[in-house]
């Protein structure tokens, strides 16, 4: 879902001015619950995660090839010990055989007491193993046994040039499948999405799915702060879209040109498109911290997200 070097990014730090706040109860009740990705790296350089992110936030952990499972494991313990909802990622071509994934699963379980994942195929280009994707992962019944109560899976607004070359047949299949696997079982799964920056190909995507009878919610992807040029670079790399040319066109405006990029527009507009149409399917944002996570976490609350509880509270 996400490239290795866009996460690399989690521990830039942004230095100018914020904007102003756009707090409303439209925008209050988009950002309720959302997430929030860390990798174990970047969450070592976290003092306090209990100074930055409200309690029962999910808080994702990116599982990078070559990242050790120790590593993410005592990640996963200190976020659970903190008081959030973990939620590590399972990417299919990195996980060598169907023993290495119940290895995974039951040191989550006994050590960080973890009962949810994010199955994806993952970012390398030749599985390193028997899986290619995470149908598999999800056919070997293994989370089922462990008793996982939640599985959420990947989702591409603006396509995945890494499974379609052109159009979204594969994409739109394996959504379908992953539906039906919902309503064969008892796990409660929803849709976490890459990234994308222009509401209209967000909005018209999910009401894609819809038409087409999936109903799994949508977490719906959106970069945090971060410095334009970056933004723009690891946007190319990733594949976004349409929705590039939103970043494009502000890069055009030298007003704007050495100015953080903040999803103020995005955010507002499919708050207010939810608003006015409750059914919508997008239900939660999961932010990709790229300027930060500090400087994610102190937009989010800053532009209505729930507020942290302090840490000597």
């Amino acid at each position: 879902m996400i490239k290795d070097t866009i996460m690399a990014l989690l521990n830039f730090r942004r230095k100018e001015a914020p904007a102003a706040p756009i707090a409303g109860a439209e925008i209050e009740a988009l950002l309720k619950d959302y997430s929030i990705e860390v990798m174990p790296r970047t969450a070592e350089k976290v003092e306090d995660f209990r100074a930055l992110l409200p309690g029962g936030t999910r808080v994702y952990i990116a599982h990078i090839e070559g990242t050790p499972i120790e590593e993410m494991v005592a990640t996963a313990k200190r976020l659970n010990a903190d008081g959030y909802k973990v939620m590590p990622h399972f990417p299919a071509r990195i996980i060598k055989d169907r023993a290495t994934l119940a290895d995974w699963i039951a040191r989550y379980q006994g050590e960080a007491d973890v009962r949810q994942g994010l199955l994806l195929a993952g970012g390398v280009a030749q599985p390193l193993g028997e899986f290619s994707d995470s149908m598999q992962l999800m056919e070997t019944g293994l989370f089922d046994e462990a008793g996982f109560t939640r599985l959420h899976v990947a989702g591409h607004p603006e396509g995945n040039r890494d499974i379609d070359a052109t159009g979204t047949a594969n994409v739109d299949a394996a959504l379908k499948w992953k539906n039906d696997f919902q309503t064969r079982t008892d796990a409660e799964m929803a849709i976490a999405t890459q990234f994308a920056f222009d509401a209209k190909p967000i909005i018209g995507w999910a009401d894609s799915l819809k038409e087409a009878g999936i109903s799994l919610p949508v977490h719906i992807g959106i970069a945090g702060p971060a410095k334009l040029q970056t933004l723009i670079k690891f946007a190319i790399a990733c594949g976004v879209g349409p929705s590039l040319k939103v970043l494009q066109k502000r890069a055009m405006d030298v007003t704007k040109l050495l100015l953080p990029y903040e999803p103020t527009d995005v955010i507002r507009e499919l708050a207010l498109h939810k608003a006015a149409n409750p059914d919508f399917n997008i239900t939660n944002v999961h932010f990709f911290p790229l300027g930060g996570i500090k400087t994610n976490a102190n937009w989010a609350i800053e532009n209505g997200g729930t507020s942290a509880v302090p840490a000597n509270a």
